[in-house]
């Protein structure tokens, strides 16, 4: 019988992150469901994953402390004893024009969206003996200029940096590390924009493909990572917005 696989999923309480949870409990992997506030919210993450054959362990965590991310491994490792997915989904961030950021909201935002994804790659590898896949999440704000998006974009681009230096450190391991980077999503984070409206209307008139990313594309994109197909795509951002980044 092949052993179970199992994959955790940080931020996996709604949006893109419950979303990837469930598509990999239709795969046939357990999952590690993490959240920050929502409990409830989560719970609903873990009906669906069980509705699907499969175990689902509930593990509260802010990803941003270090000291907590690193008890939710130690949770991982007492319940399931090893890990074959990380996805680093969680994510959070400051919408400020720059001269009104202060120091908390530069340190919230990366250590939520930047350092959660170094140290929970660290502790990931740990658990992956037989290799294993990570995935970050990015967005276009990494490398274009987004209204009020200072410390989410400055964020994002650090991630996209430390899939790099992780995809060449984590081989040896045979562990791939590879980044999903999308347009505009109308998810709950976007109701947080003040441009909101505005950047929606841009993604639905100007992006080639001639409609939005949906959750399902980036989903996509990300089980096609974590699959053997992607065994040779390392330390790469692939970008999941219908072309809207290619056209000024």
């Amino acid at each position: 019988m092949a052993e179970q696989k199992v994959a955790l999923v940080t931020g996996s309480s709604r949006g893109l992150g419950k979303a990837m949870a469930i598509a990999l409990a239709e795969q046939g992997y357990d999952i590690v469901v993490n959240y920050a506030r929502s409990k409830t919210a989560a719970l609903e993450t873990v009906k669906e994953v069980e509705a699907r054959g499969q175990k689902a362990l509930l593990v509260r965590a802010n990803v941003g402390d270090v000291e907590k991310l690193r008890g939710m491994f130690e949770t991982i490792k007492e319940e399931f004893g090893r890990l074959d997915v990380f996805v680093s989904n969680a994510a959070s961030g400051v919408l400020r024009p720059i001269m009104e950021l202060e120091e908390s909201h530069w340190d919230w935002t990366m250590n939520i969206n930047a350092k959660a994804m170094l140290f929970g790659a660290q502790e990931a590898a740990k658990l992956m003996d037989k290799g294993g896949k990570i995935v970050g999440i990015s967005s276009l704000g990494s490398i274009r200029y987004l209204e009020n998006y200072t410390t989410i974009g400055v964020s994002k681009a650090a991630v996209e940096s430390i899939t790099r230096y992780l995809a060449v450190e984590l081989a040896p391991k045979g562990i791939s590390v590879n980044t999903v980077s999308g347009g505009a999503l109308d998810t709950d984070a976007l109701k947080h924009f003040p441009n909101r409206e505005e950047l929606l209307d841009d993604a639905r008139v100007n992006t080639p493909a001639g409609r939005m990313v949906e959750i399902d594309d980036m989903v996509k994109a990300a089980l096609f990572l974590i699959s053997a197909d992607a065994d040779m795509i390392r330390g790469q951002t692939i970008i999941v917005d219908g072309g809207r980044s290619v056209v000024l």
